[in-house]
C-alpha cells in the first residue's frame, strides 16, 4: 500500500479553531480538501549535546517531500490522543521506542500551537502539541518507515537555521525557537 492510499484511509476528528472537537470525523484526505483543522502530534528529540533529531522526509509523501523536519509528526487519529499518536508514531517513522515510564525530565510537553498553509490543493488548517525527548542514540542505527522517511541526523540550531535559509526545512518552523528557548533554560 502507497503513502497515498494508507493516509486515504485515517479518519480524523474535526476541531474548531478553538481545538474543539465538532464531533465531526472524516476521512484525512477529505480534511484536507475542505481546509478543516485538526491536531498533529510532533516530536522532538534531543540529544546530550542539546541537537534536535531532524527527520528527511520520503519523496513519496504528499506534502513537502524531501525536506528536512523534526524528529516526529502525525495527524492524530479519531479516538486517540496527542501523546499516544506521539509514542506510536516515533515507533513507526523512525523506529525508536518509547518506554510508557519516561521521566518527566525526559519527556515533557512543551507547548501547542496553530499553523495554516496550502500545498498545491491541500489545505492544513492544523492544532500541533510539541512534546521533547530528551534521548541520546546515533542517528544512523533509526530504521525509518521508507514511504515516510528517507534519513535522519542530529543538528544544532545554526544548521537548522541554514536549512531553513537554502528552503530544505518544512515550512512549519514555530517549533524551533519553542524547543531551542527551553533547551538553553535546562
Amino acid at each position: 500500500m502507497n503513502f497515498l492510499e494508507l493516509h486515504s484511509k485515517e479518519m480524523i476528528d474535526v476541531i474548531n479553531d478553538n481545538g474543539i472537537k465538532t464531533g465531526v470525523i472524516k476521512p484525512r484526505t477529505q480534511i484536507h480538501v475542505d481546509g478543516d483543522w485538526h491536531r498533529i502530534a510532533m516530536i522532538c528529540i534531543v540529544n546530550n549535546k542539546n541537537n534536535v533529531l531532524l527527520q528527511r522526509r520520503s519523496k513519496h509523501v504528499d506534502k513537502f517531500p524531501n525536506l528536512w523536519d523534526l524528529s516526529v509528526a502525525s495527524h492524530v487519529q479519531s479516538g486517540n490522543d496527542s501523546i499516544s499518536t506521539a509514542v506510536k508514531e516515533t515507533n513507526e517513522e523512525i523506529g525508536l521506542q518509547i518506554e510508557y515510564e519516561a521521566k518527566v525530565k525526559d519527556f515533557r510537553f512543551l507547548t501547542s500551537f496553530r499553523n495554516s498553509h496550502v500545498y498545491g490543493s491541500i489545505i492544513e488548517n492544523q492544532f500541533y502539541d510539541l512534546f521533547l525527548l530528551r534521548k541520546t542514540f546515533p542517528a544512523k542505527k533509526l530504521k525509518f518507515n521508507d514511504s515516510e522517511v528517507q534519513d535522519a541526523k542530529w543538528a544544532d540550531y545554526t544548521e537548522i537555521k541554514r536549512l531553513d535559509i537554502e528552503g530544505l526545512l518544512h515550512p512549519r518552523k514555530e517549533w524551533i525557537e519553542e524547543v531551542f528557548n527551553y533547551i538553553n533554560r535546562f
